[in-house]
């Protein structure tokens, strides 16, 4: 099982200064991959902990790659409805490349109504936006010649295309992981749900004919030794290729004491 970390890429925690240096030690300390998550227009009542400040993710990614070698970069989620189809996939494509592949691509619905309302767009209307994106990136990313509104054009540069590691609960999210996913990306929840769904997907998968879909499982990871290690091989023993470990953290200095401690708990379970 691999293991990434969150990146704070909002809040006081998202200057150039702790973003790098923050990522530049979880590549040092050997972990798999990083992770920003995505919001665009928090409003005001619902802005503690950031005050409303986010990057981008795939602008801060991009950056990043410029400064890391091997740490995979990864979205958790990116919201596809907020985004058109073909922008998205031009930006995601240019991410791959200029990484050299390192992206792991976590999608999702989103649910904030105020962002949804902020960028015009009719919130009832996600799942099947996230839909179309995701076809089109399939697609994008299966032919240099593409079309568009009926319009032909070339898609390129055109790097492999990303894993796809599609976010979400309920049987809406688990079709969406078999109809275009690589790996499902759900939110933390008990170890039992964990396990029914993930039953459920292999099943759904063997009437698809196709492989069962990998597992990718956010946890949010304290200063606690024994918890921490306790939730690495609980996930483990679930089958989860990767856990994403999550904590919250002032400044480099509290987050490099986090990542020597959960490089502590990794040696205890791996």
């Amino acid at each position: 099982m691999e293991i990434g970390v969150t990146l704070r890429n909002m809040g006081e925690q998202s200057t150039p200064g702790t973003l790098l240096r923050c990522a530049l030690a979880a590549e040092e300390r050997g972990f798999e991959s990083a992770w920003v998550v995505d919001h665009i227009a928090i409003p005001p009542h619902d802005a503690e902990g950031s005050n409303g400040r986010y990057l981008d993710p795939l602008t801060t990614l991009a950056w990043l790659a410029g400064a890391t070698s091997r740490l995979r970069l990864g979205t958790s989620v990116l919201i596809l409805p907020y985004r058109p189809p073909l922008a998205t996939a031009k930006t995601v494509a240019t991410l791959q490349e200029l990484s050299g592949e390192r992206l792991l691509l976590g999608v999702g619905v989103g649910w904030m109504a105020a962002e949804f309302k902020a960028l015009g767009i009719a919130r009832k209307e996600r799942g099947r936006r996230t839909d179309e994106t995701l076809a089109f990136l399939h697609r994008c990313f299966a032919d240099d010649v593409m079309e568009a509104h009926g319009q032909p054009f070339l898609f390129r540069p055109r790097p492999a295309r990303p894993p796809i590691l599609v976010g979400g609960s309920g049987a809406h999210a688990l079709a969406r992981v078999i109809a275009y996913g690589d790996a499902w990306l759900p939110m933390p929840a008990p170890l039992e749900e964990l396990a029914v769904a993930k039953r459920t997907l292999a099943d759904m998968a063997g009437r698809a004919g196709r492989p069962e879909p990998g597992l990718t499982l956010l946890g949010r990871i304290g200063s606690d030794g024994d918890a921490g290690a306790r939730t690495l091989a609980d996930y483990r023993e679930l089958g989860a290729e990767r856990t994403i470990a999550s904590t919250r953290y002032d400044d480099a200095d509290d987050y490099l004491r986090w990542l020597d401690g959960l490089a502590a708990m990794r040696e205890r379970v791996m």
